[in-house]
Order: C-alpha cells, then structure tokens, then sequence
C-alpha cells in the first residue's frame, strides 16, 4: 500500500471502532467521525454521580458462541463472568424468561404443568426451542391452550410496545429470536461465551482507538465535516437512508428512550433485568449493578420505553422497508468503486448483535482490504 493512505470512517460505534482498529494496526491513517459526544454508540456505558456504572442506551450483555470474536475483543478487555437471567412480570409473578418449563410450574397448578409439561417434551423434545408462532399452530387441545396463554401473556403486548406491530406483523427471523424453551435451564443467552467489561464498554472501545494512526473526531457530522473525495476510501456506518437524503423514502426503526433512577437502597428488583410484557408502558427495567458485579449502598435502575422518540434501536423488518433497502443497497454497492462502503447495523439495515456485529466487520476486513486489497 502507499505511505499515508487516509481513510474516513463515519460512526464510532461498535462497528466503526472495530474497523477502525484492524486498519489503524495495518498503518493506514483514519479519522472517525460522530456527531455523538461518546464513542461506542448505543453500547456506550458511563459512571452515574453515584459511582454507578449504568449502560446510557439500555443492558448490553455480550455474547458469542465465536471464539475468534471473543478473543479478538479479549485483547482490550478483562470479563466479568455473567449469565444473562431474565425475568418477567406475569400475573403477579416473576418467572422466567424465555418462557420454559420453570416458568411453566410457577404460572399453572402442579397437576396441570405436569401435563403440559409431558406434551411438549414428547412433541418437540427436551431441550427444544419452539418459535411462539409455530407452538400456536399445534392440533393438541392443551398445547393450543398453553400456546394461546403465551402468546397473550408473554409475547403479544409486549411485542406491541416494543415493536408497534403484533408478532405475526414482525419478521420471522425477529419473532423467532425468543423462543419457547422446553428445559428448565434459565439462561437467557445459550452460547459459550458470555460477560460483561470489567470496566465498562467506553474503556474497552478507548483501548480500540488507542493508536497514533487514528484521530476521532466527536460532535462532528458527516454533513458539516466537508468534502470525503479527498480521502483514498470512505466506510459509512450510519443509515444508509440519511447517507442517499431518503431518495426511495426512510427506512422505519422502533426507537428507546431511557429514564434513569437512583435508589437509595442496595436492590431493586429480583433480576438484572425484568420483563413487564403486560404492565405499564415500559418494556422492561434494568437494575446496572447486577449486571456489572458493582457494590454500592445505592442501586440505579433504568425504565426502558420503546416507541418513534429517542435513539435508532431496531429497525423494522417488514416487506416495505425491505424493498426501500433494497433500492439504497443498489446504490451503496455502486459506490464501492468509488471507494464507498457500508458496513454495520444501520448501513445494512439488520439487527446485529454485538458479535455478529464485529464478526461481519472483521469478515468485511478481510473481504476488501486482505483479500482483495481495494484499499
């Protein structure tokens, strides 16, 4: 490659650093921009007024069953062990979520849960998973019933506060991701690898900027920041329909806002995190310090409200979007001889998790720059 190659990538989040990292380590000079005043986009963690370290856009527990990932992000992090337990708020109870046969015991009389309990072992077998959809469809009475029981209580007004749309409205692909669990392993998260930054997700993106060849630039957006035509290769991380000014319309996302609340006293709830699928108009509350092992005299505590206010969160997988995507992903790849390229959650217009998400940059990385050498 040539000396000084300059390279601009737009958005500091979990994409843009981890692209960010593997050129910087390659010489390549970048400069990345955001109009944040944070790095780490919606994975960015900070410290409250009471020492707390709280998670700004909602709990992000990492997770990978991709050993490569997990020991690529090992080199700027120590973990904290953590097995992602959910809750959720049922007729009066705290049972677990995704629904599985603990739950099963604690919402139905002894008798009954036995029975029911038998049936979806022998239908779909210990240890299954079973899409709510699919579970509705069943010929047997009880399962039906038990089916109908979940779907209300569990899936239906929750997925309509999260998403605006009922469950059969949402992509398989997203309503599928919370299963029905025939076992009574509680884990929300099955993979092997799983914890939490021992010091927090902004540290660990700090330790991936870290690099005399790379320059971040906050509070700066792509619009204001001037002519990219200078720059021997641009990677976009943004939405791809704000980059095209919303030429074939504007792509939907479901967006969160976060109340945040400190309590003076050490536990609020039972659980990191419990599920409201019924009650109120928050989808769930967050309590921080069970994520994080923290100790304090005090506990803070985050009310999660899903609807077209806040940040970006998901984007909505439904037939329209998809085609209007469709006609932005046509465009983006002609610009790839131009050297323009669109990679992550909102340029791709997908729900990545944090693995998928640096596992897709890093296979990106070796698509355009070791194996083809594009840049």
């Amino acid at each position: 490659m040539k000396d000084n190659k300059e390279i601009l990538i737009v958005g500091a989040g979990i994409s843009g650093i981890t692209l960010g990292e593997k050129l910087a380590k390659k010489g390549y000079k970048i400069i990345i921009i955001d109009r944040r005043s944070h790095i780490g986009g919606n994975c960015y963690d900070f410290i409250n007024e009471d020492g707390i370290l709280a998670h700004e856009y909602g709990p992000h527990i990492f997770h990978t069953g991709d050993k490569g990932v997990w020991d690529y992000l090992s080199r700027f992090t120590q973990w904290r062990k953590y097995e992602h337990k959910v809750l959720g708020y049922i007729d009066g109870k705290y049972v677990p979520i995704p629904f599985n046969l603990n739950s099963l015991g604690a919402l139905f009389p002894l008798e009954k849960a036995r029975r029911l309990e038998k049936k979806l072992i022998d239908v779909f077998g210990l240890g299954g998973k079973v899409p709510i959809l699919e579970l509705k469809k069943s010929d047997d009475n009880d399962l039906k019933e038990l089916a109908d029981y979940i779907y209300e209580k569990v899936f239906l007004h929750y997925n309509e506060k999260q998403w605006g749309l009922r469950p059969e409205e949402i992509d398989p692909a997203v309503s599928g991701r919370v299963p029905v669990f025939v076992s009574c392993d509680d884990q929300y998260f099955q993979d092997k690898y799983q914890g939490i930054p021992i010091q927090g997700y902004t540290e660990m993106f700090a330790k991936m900027i870290a690099n005399d060849n790379m320059q971040v630039l906050l509070n700066t957006d792509l619009n204001d920041f001037g002519d990219i035509g200078g720059f021997d290769a641009v990677f976009y991380t943004g939405p791809i329909d704000e980059f095209f000014n919303y030429k074939h319309g504007k792509l939907d996302y479901r967006s969160i806002k976060m109340e945040f609340k400190t309590c003076d006293w050490e536990s609020y709830q039972p659980a990191a995190v419990v599920n409201y699928p019924n009650d109120n108009n928050y989808t769930r509350i967050t309590e921080f310090k069970k994520l994080t092992g923290q100790k304090n005299e005090k506990t803070a505590i985050g009310f999660e409200y899903p609807g077209t206010a806040g940040f970006l969160a998901y984007p909505v997988l439904n037939e329209r979007n998809k085609e209007i995507y469709l006609e932005y992903k046509r465009e983006a790849d002609n610009l790839a001889d131009k050297g323009i390229y669109f990679v992550g959650r909102l340029a791709e217009y997908k729900y990545y998790d944090m693995d998928d998400a640096i596992s897709n940059v890093l296979n990106f990385f070796d698509i355009i720059v070791q194996s083809n050498g594009r840049i």
